[in-house]
């Protein structure tokens, strides 16, 4: 099969990493910083260019350019093939762009050091391929800088651009050029821009020459991620260069091209992060332009009805379709969620999970989806590759905003103030290096994750963008292990310290201890007793999580709420639920956190932490492990009592989402009768109950499905589950 021929997203938010990979002459293959390379995920892609590298050299190096970046900027993550419809006349919604200032980018970051959402004035709005366009009377553009946060459409603006050059669509440009500042800020020697290229883009080493000389008409570079690299633009720290073959340190070449100091003629689009605007002086930007992302409820109803398209009439999608519209229509929570494409994604993934269930289809875990949601928009990425710290930024979301999720959850509270973050990222124990850090990911990264609400007559507050996400986090902040006590926080320090010294330092000790009164030998036995100590200290940890899983599961507050499942699909369609309100006028409704422990079992499934492995967040073996024989025990106590239905159906999803079937099997033998009553039945739900109870082949003796809606396709996944049973009702 020819990869050119596979569905691409022209326009989606989610790109591949195509500068770090489109390397096709190169030894070695670029890797994610914490993963396998992505380049082995696409083997017919591999397959494609391996082919297209033996054509002939007679051919236009130009064309074959073309060809080899249309193949590349059209690949596909895997986890956009895994929900939904999915064509290339479906990919047609493009995020909004404007022209913008440095000035309005500070305005923008204001509110508790968190980017906010200003909705764009028409007259700001530009098309991608009028970025380098000006009037008849004012001097073109030929430097651009485009921003926006994590999830905003940066790289879907570049995948257009470039893909409609290479289908002849952009004629202002007789070549495209694109890099990664990602792969640059990796390169240990310094290396010229020709050779950059002639590395980058074998096919164009006949006429790299002619591109050094601007003899090859109008060039465009693009380098994307800016904010991987430091630039100086000090002429005592960055040498002037005007040789595309003398070798300079990548963050130099690219201040001597924006410079105009070498290729003054070559045009230049640079996407960063909002933390790096200033990191160019305005005298060398000519124009900057922001991504806005989604900026009407149109835009967003195409998203999802153009995704969410199955072949063919179905009434119950309609429906679907129209439910979602009015709520968009509302102006509710989903509506200011989704100005982020991204976030349209998550919703729209959810939406497929909960209605377009089917016997036939592949079953992923709503865990999964969130956790491919972080892989999508932040893969491997590092904190900041300019410092030492070698931490993930997902790690690091884990470990600062989880920690504020969790804090919530505890006090049952969806708002945050200054004071909260402060606290959680522990500003006063920070040093200036470490501030600096902290000011960036708050700029480019905390906003991705919460949003700022407006405050009459007090100070703005915070809140998760979407609320699922604050359960999410939070799980991933109690599983990975950051809730940490300070006896554990000090063991850990002192016990690595010791695990590496405590060899020679026995054996030091042992000598001097003949020379010495005996005391000393009671200091040898501690330094080899300690790491002993702490893996008790460390195990007990194990079993708070256990515990915090169980205790969250089966609070008494939630007993007569509905389903987790239908809370979510409630969420989205904005059907009417009874909740009451809070003093603080917040819904009860959002303050259930049901799905927390939920995720926290999901978390422990293996595909979720080979995911979290690329993410540079890992989950040992033998912490699974523990956790799972403490859960073990205190699940045993907790089954054997008559659950609600809406919480039976909570705790049979629990054991799906843990996707463990020999966990699953032991605890459901102690199910002699399944009581789901009035539990509003759809195919996903009961996908999800007969897996779970077919890890057990016990005789059921009654299963309760009375006021059920059930139909057809349900009583289908059902089937083998009900011939067990002796009494159904």
């Amino acid at each position: 099969m020819d990869c050119s021929k596979t569905p691409v997203i022209e326009n989606h938010w989610v790109s591949f990493d195509w500068c770090r990979y489109s390397d096709i002459g190169r030894d070695s293959v670029s890797v994610t910083r914490f993963g396998r390379p992505e380049f082995l995920q696409c083997g017919q892609c591999l397959v494609h260019h391996c082919k297209s590298l033996s054509t002939s050299s007679g051919q236009d190096p130009i064309e074959q350019h073309r060809r080899r970046l249309r193949d590349w900027f059209s690949h596909v993550p895997n986890e956009e093939m895994r929900f939904g419809s999915y064509s290339i006349k479906n990919w047609r919604v493009d995020p909004v762009i404007v022209e913008s200032s440095p000035e309005e980018n500070r305005e923008l970051t204001a509110k508790l050091g968190v980017y906010s959402h200003i909705e764009p004035k028409q007259s700001q709005i530009i098309k991608v391929d009028q970025v380098f366009t000006t009037a008849c009377d004012e001097s073109p553009v030929k430097n651009v800088l485009l921003y926006g946060m994590v999830g905003t459409g940066k790289n879907a603006m570049v995948n257009k651009l470039v893909l409609n050059w290479c289908d002849g669509k952009l004629s202002q440009f007789d070549i495209i050029l694109p890099f990664s500042c990602v792969d640059l800020a990796s390169q240990n020697q310094p290396t010229s821009l020709n050779k950059l290229i002639t590395r980058k883009y074998a096919q164009l080493k006949s006429i790299v020459p002619q591109i050094g000389l601007g003899k090859q008409g109008n060039v465009l570079f693009i380098f994307t991620d800016l904010e991987q690299l430091r630039l100086d633009f000090r002429l005592s720290k960055t040498e002037l260069c005007n040789d595309p073959n003398e070798p300079l340190p990548p963050n130099s070449m690219l201040v001597n091209l924006l410079r105009k100091y070498l290729l003054p003629d070559v045009n230049i689009l640079v996407t960063t992060r909002p933390s790096a605007v200033d990191s160019i002086p305005p005298m060398y930007v000519g124009r900057y332009v922001r991504t806005c992302g989604f900026t009407d409820v149109e835009q967003q109803y195409l998203f999802f009805k153009n995704r969410l398209n199955i072949s063919g009439y179905d009434q119950a999608n309609e429906n679907l379709m129209n439910m979602l519209y009015r709520n968009l229509q509302r102006q509710s929570q989903i509506t200011s969620d989704c100005f982020l494409p991204s976030y349209c994604w998550i919703i729209c993934a959810t939406l497929h999970f909960l209605h377009f269930t089917t016997a036939n289809t592949p079953i992923q875990t709503l865990t999964s989806l969130y956790t491919s949601f972080l892989r999508l928009n932040f893969g491997g990425q590092i904190l900041d590759a300019s410092y030492q710290q070698d931490i993930s930024i997902v790690r690091f979301v884990a470990k600062t905003v989880g920690k504020l999720a969790y804090e919530g959850i505890e006090k049952r509270k969806t708002l945050f103030s200054e004071e909260d973050l402060q606290r959680c990222f522990e500003l006063d124990t920070k040093a200036e290096e470490e501030l600096n850090q902290l000011t960036a990911f708050q700029i480019d990264v905390l906003g991705f994750f919460m949003s700022p609400i407006a405050q009459f007559n007090s100070d703005p507050l915070l809140r998760f963008t979407i609320p699922a996400m604050q359960e999410y986090v939070a799980a991933l902040y109690i599983v990975l292990g950051e809730k940490k006590s300070v006896l554990e926080k000090v063991g850990m320090v002192v016990s690595d310290t010791i695990g590496k010294a405590s060899e020679d330092v026995t054996a030091i000790l042992a000598i001097v201890s003949k020379l010495v009164p005996f005391r000393i030998l009671t200091l040898v036995r501690l330094v080899n007793i300690f790491p002993r100590m702490f893996k008790k200290i460390s195990a007990k940890s194990k079993k708070g999580i256990a515990n915090t899983m169980v205790f969250e599961m089966f609070k008494q507050d939630d007993e007569f709420n509905s389903d987790v499942l239908e809370q979510i699909n409630v969420s989205i369609l904005g059907e009417e639920v009874e909740v009451s309100s809070t003093a603080g006028g917040e819904r009860a409704g959002t303050q259930c956190f049901e799905l927390f422990p939920i995720f926290m079992a999901g978390l422990l499934a293996q595909n979720n932490r080979l995911l979290l492995e690329q993410l540079g967040c890992t989950i040992k073996n033998i912490t699974v492990r523990e956790i799972a024989n403490n859960l073990k025990k205190n699940l045993s106590n907790v089954t054997g009592k008559q659950l609600p239905s809406s919480e039976f159906m909570d705790l049979l999803f629990f054991l799906y989402e843990l996707q463990n079937d020999a966990f699953a099997g032991e605890i459901c033998k102690s199910f002699q009768s399944l009581n789901l009553s009035q539990v509003q039945m759809t195919p996903l739900k009961c996908f999800v109950i007969t897996s779970i109870m077919n890890t057990s082949s016990h005789p059921i003796e009654e299963i309760n499905l009375s006021l059920c809606n059930l139909n057809g396709d349900c009583l289908k996944i059902l089937q083998t589950l009900l011939i067990r049973c002796r009494d159904l009702k």
